[in-house]
């Protein structure tokens, strides 16, 4: 125990001896000579140590506000009216010379209105109320709503009679009249062992609390007595700043191919549609091009193709084929077409590139890239308009499908998904085409995770100049995080709610 009342801080040792004759914190804080914020944090730690029990009341109280103090002197304006009123008929000009308020106008006329008791009429262009028979019984008595305010305040909601509560519904719908607040009340109870520690004494000055320069250029620390720290006490939870989730998980996926030997691609989120999608063969009379799938740029509208030799060998591809032994769409190339900018739609827009200069950097190659694309896709729980992209592409001479599911096996089951599958498909730029697929651990089905394949003649002999077998994939990375978050909706990856940021794990399976 004795080491226990060492370790108090100077705040605690004030408090302490107060908590049983001033439980409640107010009361605490004017007996010890302490701010609120000082007691409130000494009691806080004299309960990490069980020397006192906190106990939290929270009270809704009824306070009036500015014209509800207003009111309680002079009257609710209506009352005023009714005053007024009950000498005869009165034109809204003559009430405002008699000391009603302008903009006391529209309350008087909405609240008589509503009990019925005047009658409105139009004399001389302005409004005159006259007092029917309703409105005289009004008079006789006064309303609830005045008998309300004429109560002392502060008022527990909780002792409210059903009148009082009808009164203050109605008050609460009008402006600055009634304010319902809550109230906090803290209070203290000394424990056992709170109890055995002040019988056997505290020392009023303590430890000293903190070693300073002063201390050790002169020495003086060596006579000191050194409060103790507890580090076991707890202590509140500090939230320091992290990279975003998402940002951890993008990390964590780069990694995988990293290890597996792959080199990153990077390039800009701005492509010409030659590049995003003429280049992989995608017609240009394809339905993913229009407006419902597409973003494309108003400013500037078109982009610039440098690479003359491969515009020609694109357009013969599309036209009949060109050298790679196929019949191409068999339609004339559009320039305008292919010259229009686009956010992109994928990531494999890099691969394109990427084999276009793979003969200069070497084969075999591995490269992959994940960036972020853009689609006019409609909103929902699998599906965004602005999403990443988990891209890659190997050039060998010997890589075959086999290759292909293995590493997409070897990615995903370090994502954490160790069933996987692949479904045949189809894409314009991939034969065959393969559609992955994982078991959710949570929906307990088998889901789609993106599109694989390998690269047509058309792709690869076009860019590269020779038929060379490229695997490629394309991966949708929110689709594969969420379930390692607990998320159903891929929506909710993107809410920035700050709870979710801070209790959000880190990515390591």
């Amino acid at each position: 125990m004795r080491n226990l009342g060492e370790s108090l801080h100077a705040l605690e040792r004030k408090t302490l001896p107060l908590v049983e004759k001033h439980p409640e914190l107010h009361d605490l804080a004017a007996a010890s000579k302490l701010q609120e914020v000082e007691t409130m944090r000494a009691l806080q730690w004299l309960s990490n140590k069980k020397l006192v029990t906190l106990h939290e009341e929270k009270e809704e109280l009824v306070t009036l506000d500015t014209n509800g103090r207003r009111y309680k002197e002079q009257g609710l304006p209506e009352r005023r009216a009714l005053e007024l009123l009950k000498d005869g008929s009165k034109s809204v000009p003559a009430l405002t010379e008699a000391g009603i308020a302008p903009e006391e106008i529209d309350i008087i006329i909405g609240s008589l209105k509503k009990k019925a008791a005047i009658d409105i009429s139009k004399e001389d262009n302005h409004l005159t109320l006259t007092l029917n028979g309703t409105g005289k019984k009004l008079l006789e008595k006064p309303s609830l709503e005045e008998l309300f305010l004429q109560q002392e305040f502060p008022i527990p909601t909780k002792q409210l009679k059903p009148e009082e509560l009808f009164a203050l519904t109605s008050l609460k719908t009008r402006k600055n009249i009634i304010k319902v607040e809550t109230k906090k009340t803290v209070r203290a109870t000394i424990t056992k062992a709170g109890a055995a520690l002040l019988r056997e004494g505290i020392d009023a000055e303590g430890g000293v609390d903190r070693l300073t320069p002063r201390m050790l250029e002169t020495g003086s620390w060596k006579k000191k007595r050194f409060r103790p720290y507890d580090v076991s006490i707890n202590v509140p939870r500090i939230n320091r700043g992290r990279q975003h989730f998402i940002n951890e998980a993008t990390q964590y996926a780069k990694r995988i191919w990293l290890d597996m030997g792959f080199k990153e691609m990077t390039g800009t989120h701005v492509q010409t549609a030659f590049w995003d999608l003429d280049a992989l063969f995608v017609p240009q009379d394809h339905p993913a091009r229009e407006m419902q799938d597409t973003y494309y740029l108003k400013h500037p509208m078109k982009g610039k193709v440098t690479d003359k030799e491969a515009w020609e060998r694109v357009k013969a591809a599309h036209e009949h084929g060109g050298d790679t032994g196929s019949k191409g769409w068999r339609t004339p190339f559009d320039e305008e077409v292919a010259l229009r900018n686009v956010l992109r739609t994928h990531t494999t827009v890099l691969s394109a590139r990427t084999l276009r200069t793979v003969k200069e950097t070497g084969i075999p190659a591995k490269h992959f890239v994940i960036g972020k694309v853009y689609r006019n896709e409609s909103l929902d729980w699998k599906h965004l308009f602005e999403f990443h992209q988990v891209d890659g592409i190997v050039i060998d001479p010997n890589a075959n499908l086999r290759h292909l599911k293995g590493y997409l096996e070897e990615f995903y089951k370090k994502m954490g998904f160790p069933k996987v599958r692949m479904r045949p498909g189809h894409f314009p730029y991939t034969e065959p085409s393969v559609e992955p697929e994982v078991w959710h651990p949570a929906k307990k089905e088998w889901v789609e995770m993106g599109g694989a394949g390998i690269f047509r003649p058309e792709v690869t002999k076009t860019l590269i100049g020779e038929e060379i077998p490229v695997l490629a994939w394309g991966l949708g990375l929110e689709r594969i995080i969420a379930p390692h978050y607990g998320i159903t909706d891929i929506r909710e990856l993107y809410q920035n709610d700050l709870k979710q940021l801070r209790r959000m794990k880190n990515f390591i399976k």
